[in-house]
């Protein structure tokens, strides 16, 4: 077994916390998962799963009771579509998760936290354009997030440094850059912008409506960093000896339009980009790789087209799924369809009678 060798994922029942946690058990560590709910495609391999709502100081102190460490991943989260609107309720819940996991985490004596913040919290005015210079991890003060959802993670960032100053907890903060992959919430409106690509030209390929919505003109730009690299990368930054905050994420920037290329090609279809009114977040990001690389002595190595195939492959084996199981006999055009998907309503609006 591992130095720290009982640890604790929170948000297990998510994206990259599912994730973690598989990989966390492979390495030969007794691993903890809590979250408000169990992981939607696969069962946990977690030796110990509890639902449990860290907002409450009761379940925090539990959750974090007999562990030596603690992967910090709860949050609530989403897509731009989720976060553009729910800006209160992503602040308060937030900032009650984080407040009460490291305070609960330093009384039961916890040795080593990582806190997984977002690059979210880079100014909005460095983001402006769509060819943005990468962004560096100094570059995060003078503070301006764009959203509440950037905000708290400063925020709690700081609570970290103050934990790790004023109490001696030894504290990790790694900021994500656009992670995406298999396993990953692709519908309902909390998807990132990855899996609502191959959701989309999924539904285009299956139902053969080429038509393909965009939010905005499509040149927004973005890095996208595949989780098998992002897990990589956590292990590493929790073993480093590097307390300040370090971005992980890919270097390499692509347009959203040239996602949906990307995405088209593995999926082997000729798609019509439409492109329509919608939440875009800032005009450009992408990571500055030079501290990690300098602390680490490594960076992420999967190429954006091999991790869009593997998260394409399965991702179109859902969609396959989901209008396997919806009456065959009423259409819907690929469009509508995929906006229902993402709303979460397929079966309400298949079960709406046609209109000519």
């Amino acid at each position: 077994m591992k130095q720290l060798s009982r640890v604790l994922v929170t948000g297990a029942g998510g994206f990259i916390g599912h994730h973690l946690v598989s990989r966390l058990r492979r390495s030969g560590y007794w691993v903890r998962g809590v979250d408000l709910k169990y992981p939607e495609y696969c069962a946990s391999e977690a030796h110990e799963f509890q639902i449990m709502d860290l907002r409450n100081r009761k379940d925090a102190l539990q959750a974090t009771r007999g562990v030596e460490a603690v992967y910090a991943l709860a949050a609530d989260m989403g897509g731009m579509g989720f976060i553009s609107c729910h800006q209160a309720e992503i602040l308060y819940n937030n900032a009650l998760i984080n407040l009460h996991t490291i305070e609960s985490a330093r009384i039961n004596g916890v040795k080593r936290y990582l806190y997984t913040s977002s690059a979210c919290i880079y100014p909005e005015h460095k983001q402006t354009d769509a060819n943005v210079t990468p962004l560096k991890e100094a570059d995060a003060y003078p503070a301006q997030p764009q959203d509440s959802y950037g905000w708290e993670k400063l925020i709690s960032e700081r609570l970290c440094k103050h934990y790790s100053e004023d109490y001696n907890l030894d504290t990790r903060v790694v900021r994500f850059h656009n992670i995406f992959g298999p396993l990953g919430t692709w519908d309902g409106g909390r998807e990132k912008s990855p899996a609502a690509m191959c959701r989309k030209v999924a539904i285009a390929k299956l139902t053969g409506d080429p038509v393909v919505e965009i939010w905005g003109d499509g040149e927004q730009t973005r890095s996208f960093c595949f989780i098998d690299d992002c897990v990589e990368g956590i292990c590493r930054i929790m073993h480093s000896g590097t307390r300040d905050p370090l971005n992980l994420g890919q270097d390499r920037m692509v347009t959203i339009n040239q996602l949906a290329d990307m995405v088209a090609e593995i999926a082997g279809v000729r798609i019509v980009k439409k492109h329509v009114a919608g939440p875009m977040g800032v005009r450009g990001r992408n990571s500055d790789n030079t501290l990690l690389r300098r602390s680490l002595g490594w960076e992420p190595q999967i190429s954006l087209e091999d991790g869009l195939a593997r998260t394409y492959q399965w991702i179109e084996q859902q969609v396959s799924v989901r209008l396997a199981g919806n009456n065959s006999s009423i259409s819907i055009s690929g469009a509508r369809l995929s906006e229902a998907l993402a709303a979460g309503s397929l079966n309400q609006e298949l079960d709406r009678p046609r209109v000519a």
